[in-house]
């Protein structure tokens, strides 16, 4: 199995209360650019288990979810759950997820990173929204890709 089908970057130094932060504000109702508070129930305890997301919405209306830190435990809960729950303050919306192959995620992560770049670039490791088709499909093992709805 090459590395990057099991990538995997942890949070570091200020990560953890950066995070706790941005959980905080979809959770009070508020949305940063498209933000919202994934809740998926764990594999193992099938407790909600939630973490602040960006929803990407392309422009046909097909909404994903990408994670940039790679094979996170939500991404490993939602596949095993295969739906979850996208909220936002007091609303939250049911959706079901279906991961999307390696092949198909070169333009989702192009998208993905011209909205949020400023904010995620650091995980994806120098690769950016102007680099190739061929440099994006080469990490996209990395980046666990979900199609919602």
């Amino acid at each position: 199995m090459n590395a990057q089908a099991t990538r995997y970057l942890a949070p570091t130094g200020f990560d953890p209360i950066m995070n706790k932060i941005a959980n905080w504000l979809p959770r009070v109702g508020i949305s940063v650019m498209g933000s919202r508070l994934l809740a998926v129930r764990g594999r193992k305890t099938g407790e909600w288990r939630t973490t602040m997301v960006n929803l990407l919405i392309d422009a046909d209306g097909t909404r994903y979810l990408v994670a940039p830190r790679g094979h996170t435990q939500w991404v490993r809960n939602l596949r095993a759950a295969g739906d979850g729950e996208l909220r936002l303050g007091r609303k939250a919306e049911a959706f079901t997820a279906t991961e999307i192959a390696d092949a198909n995620k070169v333009a989702v992560l192009r998208l993905y990173l011209q909205k949020w770049g400023w904010e995620v670039g650091k995980f994806f490791e120098g690769v950016t929204n102007d680099s190739t088709d061929a440099e994006l499909a080469a990490i996209a093992p990395g980046f666990p890709v979900f199609r919602i709805a």
